[in-house]
């Protein structure tokens, strides 16, 4: 029988990635290296300050097995009118059913509200719009963004302690490998490749961001929205909010609909039987 105010891993993992995803909570004490995508490591004792940050937005509260600080944690978020449950199983069950997991090495490390910070080029087209909805719906929801002048991106960085990304220099990992961008390096370097639908929507920002639009159909599509939608926008973090539903539309569209078709005949009223 189902725990109460619980949700089951395989169903989780079909949240995992879209808008209307729950907040992930991680209690555990002992995180290694790993987490569930999307989730955000918080102490136990800090659970009580997530009531203001998650209002209008459910949570689900991840523990060892579901068993042991979760129940109590959860329930203390309903009493404050949070829509709160726990991950049933917990982490174990997670591992348990092989579905994936978020590799964390490589990750900035966290400001006082657990949020991590990544810096880029100001004026954003593809892979600098792309990256940040990867980060938001698969690594760091809480992720905040930084566009600066290419000149700037090291030094903010540095002064921040944050990660730059897609920017070519020495002191910089997360960029374009050979005809690879920035997205299919985060996709590996993540763990992410466990989505499949990730793997197919990397072709598609490659081929937008690298200038071959021909590698799929939906390549020009992309590049297309990209350079209209920085036109529409003078303002980068406006662009990246505009940008973030042009990537979940996307990512479904990958993940449920490659293989369904639309035509006008289709839509046409059936003849009335005399």
């Amino acid at each position: 029988m189902p725990t109460p105010n619980s949700i089951a891993a395989d169903k989780l993992s079909r949240l995992i990635g879209t808008a209307a995803a729950p907040m992930l909570l991680d209690l555990r004490e002992d995180r290694g290296t790993t987490l569930i995508p999307a989730s955000l490591p918080v102490p136990a004792g800090a659970i009580g300050e997530w009531t203001a940050r998650l209002t209008g937005r459910a949570a689900i509260i991840i523990d060892e097995d579901g068993t042991r600080t979760a129940p109590g944690l959860a329930a203390w978020l309903r009493s404050d009118g949070i829509d709160a449950e726990i991950l049933e199983g917990g982490f174990a069950a997670w591992q348990a059913a092989a579905l994936p997991l978020l590799a964390t090495e490589r990750l900035p490390g966290r400001d006082a509200q657990g949020r991590t910070l990544w810096v880029t080029r100001a004026r954003p087209k593809v892979d600098r719009i792309a990256c940040p909805w990867l980060i938001r719906r698969f690594v760091d929801p809480a992720a905040r963004f930084l566009f600066v002048a290419p000149g700037d991106v090291i030094e903010t960085a540095r002064r921040f302690d944050a990660a730059a990304f897609d920017v070519a220099h020495d002191e910089v990992f997360w960029s374009h490998r050979g005809e690879r961008c920035t997205f299919d390096l985060m996709v590996e370097t993540f763990g992410l490749t466990a989505f499949p639908a990730l793997e197919h929507l990397a072709t598609i920002v490659r081929g937008a961001d690298t200038a071959r639009p021909d590698i799929v159909p939906e390549a020009a599509g992309l590049l297309a929205l990209s350079l209209g939608l920085s036109r529409v926008h003078a303002d980068d973090l406006e662009q990246l909010e505009a940008g973030m539903p042009i990537y979940d539309a996307l990512y479904r569209w990958c993940r449920d609909a490659r293989s369904e078709t639309h035509d006008w005949t289709s839509h046409k009223p059936r003849a009335v039987q005399a």
